[in-house]
């Protein structure tokens, strides 16, 4: 008969007394920061350009939905690699080489006049993205094991900061400039900077620092392999934070669209985007540092998907009036809900190795799901003419969503892993 392997995990978030932070844990959070905002810019810089792309490329509203569903998928393939991409090369080079691609891709944005190109620099820079989500929430939850909704919520705001910035700087740019292809690219500048800050702060980490993590991780038992595609809770983590970027990546790709659709100019769309982004970044933080003192993250979920749940039915219903405040209640459900689902699995594993490993396999699923949603909207937009039935897809999925979330008490903790 086979035996399930003993493993240590916490029954419950543990509560670590947290200290003052230091000088070291303040520059460990600006890069961090500096780095999540560029993970986000390549999809929400698309989205207010779309017209002038697809009357420049011939692209139809299905083949440009891929411009922001390719990257996503290969957001959740190159997540199923980071632990193999960690063996043979480490976080840090795994973070900058990520860094690298979206830098790289952006770059080939300045010269890239048809759809075939412009998609396979959306691949490259998702791949790029991909390796970043994955590694990085492991070595903040070894980093920052009592702050880990803190490091989480920072993390999760700069990315909804970043995606804001792409949707009202590449508009702007692309306007001053003249060429729709700049205002792309300009991403690259910010991703070389963060690449070159990581390794920066890499290179000046103290010595004592790294052999302190070394010894703590030479006196922990060796971390078992964990067939993650055999865990139910790993699954449901996944769908679940699949549906919620859904959610996103679809009105990144067609909110723009649907007010184009309904009159508004390209700045103006562009603008709700960008508020929605705003209200993501904030929400993104406060929720997660909100729920950090309960051991129950589920009303707090269960709150963020209500918002994002008004939110796409206010714009269903009556989307002409008060339209920046069905996008904010949207945003701000959307990124309180991304962070928190990802704070909701690294509760699950003590051992930071096997909650970095649950956090990728979360990722990978979720984001290839996630990549479906903007491509069926897409096409409904092709066959219907509007996007209402769009809005009832996200509509149920949030629905959906929520019974989930009732599946995540925090007394299954124990229990995912097979552990006694």
């Amino acid at each position: 008969m086979n035996q399930t392997p003993r493993i240590d995990t916490p029954s419950i978030p543990r509560r670590a007394p947290a200290s003052a932070l230091s000088w070291q844990d303040g520059l460990w959070f600006a890069v961090v920061v500096a780095i999540g905002i560029n993970l986000r810019p390549l999809l929400t810089s698309v989205s207010p350009l779309m017209a002038t792309i697809r009357a420049a490329t011939g692209l139809s509203f299905s083949g440009a939905s891929l411009l922001t569903s390719l990257p996503v998928v290969a957001m959740g393939l190159g997540a199923f690699g980071a632990g193999l991409l960690t063996r043979v090369i480490g976080e840090t080079r795994g973070v900058a080489l990520g860094l690298l691609a979206i830098a790289v891709a952006c770059s080939a944005r300045l010269a890239a006049s048809s759809g075939a190109a412009l998609l396979m620099t959306a691949l490259l820079a998702g791949i790029g993205v991909a390796v970043i989500q994955a590694l990085l929430p492991g070595v903040m939850k070894q980093r920052f094991h009592a702050r880990v909704p803190l490091a989480m919520g920072l993390f999760s705001a700069s990315i909804m900061g970043g995606g804001g910035l792409g949707a009202s700087f590449s508009p702007y740019v692309a306007k001053v400039s003249g060429s729709w292809h700049a205002g792309l690219a300009m991403w690259a500048i910010p991703a070389a900077l963060a690449c070159i800050c990581w390794l920066v702060l890499q290179r000046c980490t103290s010595t004592r620092d790294k052999h302190s993590a070394a010894r703590a991780d030479a006196h922990r038992p060796h971390a078992p392999h964990v067939a993650m595609w055999r865990k139910r809770r790993a699954w449901a983590l996944g769908l679940h934070f699949g549906l919620v970027n859904g959610g996103y990546t679809t009105l990144v790709a067609w909110l723009p669209a649907y007010y184009q659709q309904r009159g508004a100019s390209v700045a103006h769309s562009g603008s709700l985007l960008a508020a929605m982004t705003v209200f993501q970044a904030a929400s993104a933080l406060l929720l997660p540092l909100a729920a950090a003192s309960f051991r129950d993250r589920r009303p707090w979920l269960v709150a963020g998907l209500s918002a994002q749940f008004i939110g796409i039915v206010g714009l269903l219903a009556l989307p002409d009036t008060l339209p920046l405040a069905w996008v904010a209640i949207a945003g701000a459900g959307l990124g309180g809900t991304f962070s928190l689902t990802l704070v909701t699995a690294l509760d699950h594993a003590d051992d930071h190795r096997i909650a970095g490993r649950l956090v990728a396999f979360v990722q990978g699923v979720g984001f290839i799901v996630a990549a479906i949603s903007p491509i069926v909207a897409g096409r409904l937009r092709d066959l219907t003419g509007g996007f209402t039935a769009a809005w009832i897809m996200l509509a149920v999925c949030i629905a959906a969503m929520i019974a989930l979330t009732f599946a995540f008490s925090p007394r299954s903790y124990a229990r995912w892993l097979g552990a006694r």
